[in-house]
């Protein structure tokens, strides 16, 4: 895809969405299934998401997805608080108005950030976790409305059951169909108090949400060696939910931090360009971060992280490291400077760089390969038995100092605060560990393309079998694997990955567009990628066409 010509430039006036006619068209708005089934409820790897604009995001989804959890609830004995976080999107905060009409209406407790102040997802998932280890016969659970770096248009409203991680597909399924039973029905089903009656109910509790987050965070981040070693941490919260953390964070542990942009805007009006010209809180994007960028020489590390924090953008002196190479170093480090049991093992998903398995296996460890989606992590992190999860998308999080469980979704603080440990223990940057890497087990070249496909070809594509792939060599290699499942969990891949000795590739459909992804690795150099494009294309087109 061509890079925009405004791709990290400030934004223009014209760009900028209208907040009050978003919000207006949140309620206006009303679904029409029956005439327009593309507006029902529909939950993606991160929960529903749409806009209020094209009937995807609006107030009677969000009334019915919110009773649909709450009869979920019943139907599964979940009878504790549920925690309810939202991000500084526009439609973040209608959305938990009616998210509280629901719920209270339904008798739930809910806990939520006290001074109505906005909650990361990783403070959430840590909130349950810690909550239902303390109190296993009250199991809690929780909601976070945000639609992650997604554009400020975008509502997005996801679930995390009492396991703490993002919900699993028979779950999401579940609430998917309940809620658009509920839709079609005209809500009729849904218990709802007004806001004002709701406020008044005592089933909403404003609780610090930060200091129990914070001041846990010396159990799985050496924080002591971050101040000891006086590191300068430069952050930019690109205008997202833990954005007054920072400061609290700093002060409790005595670290060089500045925060370099504190703005909160719902149109995210001082966000550079993403590389589509649209305006994307995108971490990992060198165009969305160009800001904390032009500040690499001011800060030995700088740290960026989507809305809703789940994600991180790690800059150093050599500028924005892909998210591959910081998982790959992340990993490497936490092997060695923790003292975790001897058979626990490092998860990824089946998309991200063949670096991570080099370095697992150098450490005497094993790789646990799933899906694309962090929900497949959860059950490891919370059993122990898995002491990393990471996703190329630049989420990931891991287990406590003394390898108990932290939380089990994505954590952008940890990530960023690892970054900062690493450097003030070796004495390195994370970009310059990766070089030594790189010198130890070679340097891959990584890539992600799209190629169109009909609705018929995504089907193929997600329905292929290994015996529907009859090539013997890719790209001069012999193929020495061909996966539809994964080798972690077994668990459909929903595509293709094709595996030899320097390369592979892994072709998935998109779940909302007429394209299908190609993600690309190669070990042999500029040359040898083009040759594995050039011929994985070729290869799925052809089972698929």
């Amino acid at each position: 895809m061509a890079i925009h010509p405004g791709a990290g430039k400030p934004v223009t006036q014209s760009q900028l969405v209208n907040i009050p006619k978003l919000v207006s068209a949140y309620y206006i708005n009303e679904p029409d299934l029956e005439q327009h089934p593309e507006q029902c409820v529909e939950f993606g790897t991160s929960g529903h998401r749409g806009c209020s604009y094209n009937v995807k995001f609006n107030e009677s989804h969000i009334l019915a997805i919110t009773q649909a959890i709450c009869d979920y609830r019943k139907e599964n004995d979940i009878f504790g608080p549920l925690f309810l976080g939202k991000d500084t999107h526009a439609l973040s905060e209608a959305a938990f108005n009616s998210a509280i009409e629901v719920l209270v209406a339904n008798e739930v407790q809910v806990i939520t950030q006290e001074n109505d102040d906005y909650t990361p997802t990783p403070v959430i998932s840590h909130a349950i976790v810690c909550h239902n280890k303390a109190n296993p016969n009250e199991l809690a659970d929780g909601i976070v409305i945000t639609p992650s770096h997604n554009p400020p248009e975008d509502g997005g409203f996801k679930y995390n059951p009492p396991n703490g991680g993002p919900a699993d597909t028979d779950v999401t399924k579940w609430i998917e169909d309940r809620a658009n039973k509920l839709l079609l029905e005209d809500l009729v089903e849904v218990e709802l108090f007004s806001f004002a009656k709701a406020r008044r109910s005592g089933f909403i509790k404003y609780q610090d949400l930060v200091c129990p987050y914070v001041d846990d965070l010396a159990n799985i981040i050496d924080m002591q060696a971050i101040a000891k070693a006086g590191v300068s941490i430069g952050i930019d919260p690109l205008g997202g939910s833990g954005i007054n953390f920072w400061p609290v964070i700093a002060q409790k542990y005595n670290l060089n931090l500045s925060v370099v942009n504190d703005q909160i805007d719902p149109r995210f009006a001082f966000m550079p360009l993403d590389k589509d010209g649209k305006i994307r809180m995108d971490c990992s994007s060198p165009y969305a971060m160009a800001n904390l960028i032009a500040l690499k020489d001011d800060y030995d590390i700088g740290i960026g992280n989507d809305p809703d924090y789940d994600r991180h953008g790690i800059v150093t002196k050599d500028g924005l490291m892909n998210p591959n190479h910081f998982l790959a170093v992340a990993i490497d480090y936490l092997l060695n400077h923790r003292n975790w049991p001897s058979d626990v093992k490092i998860g990824k998903t089946l998309v991200s760089s063949a670096m991570i398995d080099k370095v697992v296996q150098a450490n005497n460890h094993e790789v646990y390969e799933v899906p694309v989606g962090f929900k497949w992590f959860v059950k490891g992190l919370n059993k122990q038995w898995l002491a990393f999860g990471g996703e190329e998308s630049a989420g990931a999080s891991f287990l406590r100092l003394n390898g108990d469980v932290w939380n089990t979704d994505k954590d952008g603080f940890i990530l960023g605060l690892l970054a900062a440990e690493i450097l003030a223990v070796t004495g390195k940057t994370p970009s310059e560990r990766y070089k030594e890497l790189e010198a130890q087990f070679g340097a891959p070249m990584y890539k992600r393309i799209d190629a169109p496909a009909t609705p018929e070809q995504k089907s193929r594509l997600k329905a292929l079998s290994p015996e529907d792939v009859t090539a013997g060599e890719l790209a001069g290699d012999q193929i020495t694997q061909i996966l539809t499942n994964a080798p972690g969990n077994n668990a459909a891949i929903g595509g293709l990955k094709v595996v030899t000795e320097n390369g592979w590739f892994a072709a998935r459909p998109s779940g909302t567009e007429d394209i299908y992804k190609i993600y690309l690795e190669s070990f042999k150099g500029e040359a040898h990628l083009a040759q594995l494009e050039q011929e994985a294309k070729a290869l799925v087109d052809s089972v698929i066409r």
